[in-house]
């Protein structure tokens, strides 16, 4: 066992390694914050009625960038940025540096997790690149739908609306405490600053967004209503709803717009 685990470590570091699969990586943090910055625009554009139809998602972002032929070559570009950013996450879980073994298998399926969500959105991105009109605030209801009409479904959307709600507390967690610094490598001021200012914004507005998420999957549930649950564009539009919801939900989105820009300084100054 300790010999194949060794020979699972050996691989990924060799991998890791690679400068090609680095620059990708670097990519991929890139593109996922072009796709924010493209939410925050749409985000703050349904806030004052100018949204029409637009979804306040990934997927509504990719369509965006889809409509023009250089946006379409950019697309292509998302795809192959976040495909390598998740096999980055993936051979990171496994490089975890940790004595403590439940320590070490926390963070690896944190590590995990990340790739899983990068993988996703990458697939999305692949769906629009080859032509698809899916929709991620669709497919998420459907997928809803499916569970609350399964035994013991609607248990099991109460607990992801809670694991989206903790990863939501988490992000705003990352940005009050500032524990986003450890994963750069912070640039002099005043450029550091600036970046530390934009994380600590853009990780607060990302976790107010998917607390939002959460709390709207278990309102699903109790209500036996999949449309509830309709991922990051419900959530979006569910806070323009709320009092002064034009305020807050442009607040998030300028927040979104932060954090993007984030995750680009994040592609320059990350700890590969």
């Amino acid at each position: 066992m300790g010999s194949a685990s060794g020979t699972a470590k050996s691989a990924a570091r060799t991998v890791e390694g690679n400068p090609v699969l680095r620059i990708l990586a670097r990519t991929g943090y890139a593109v996922n914050g072009l796709l924010h910055i493209l939410i925050g625009i749409i985000a703050i554009a349904v806030a004052v009625g100018a949204g029409g139809s637009q979804e306040a998602d990934q997927s509504g972002a990719l369509k965006q960038l889809s409509s023009n032929p250089i946006g379409y070559a950019v697309v292509w570009i998302v795809v192959v940025g976040l495909f390598a950013l998740g096999l980055w996450q993936i051979i990171s879980g496994f490089l975890v540096h940790e004595e403590d073994s439940k320590k070490r298998w926390a963070k690896r399926v944190g590590e995990w997790a990340k790739a899983a969500v990068y993988l996703v959105i990458g697939g999305t991105a692949l769906s629009v690149a080859l032509g698809s009109d899916s929709s991620s605030s669709e497919s998420t209801s459907s997928m809803s739908a499916t569970l609350l009409a399964s035994p013991g479904g609607v248990f099991l959307v109460v607990a992801i609306g809670i694991g989206v709600f903790a990863a939501g507390v988490s992000f705003v967690v990352i940005g009050v405490r500032r524990s986003f610094t450890k994963k750069l490598v912070v640039p002099p001021k005043p450029a550091g600053s600036a970046v530390v200012t934009l994380g600590v914004v853009g990780y607060v507005a990302k976790g107010i967004a998917l607390a939002v998420v959460g709390v709207l999957f278990v309102v699903a549930a109790f209500t036996h209503d999949a449309q509830q649950a309709s991922g990051l564009d419900g959530a979006l539009k569910a806070l323009a709803g709320l009092p002064f919801g034009v305020v807050v939900l442009s607040a998030v989105g300028v927040g979104l717009i932060a954090y993007g820009i984030f995750l680009g300084a994040r592609a320059r100054w990350a700890r590969l």
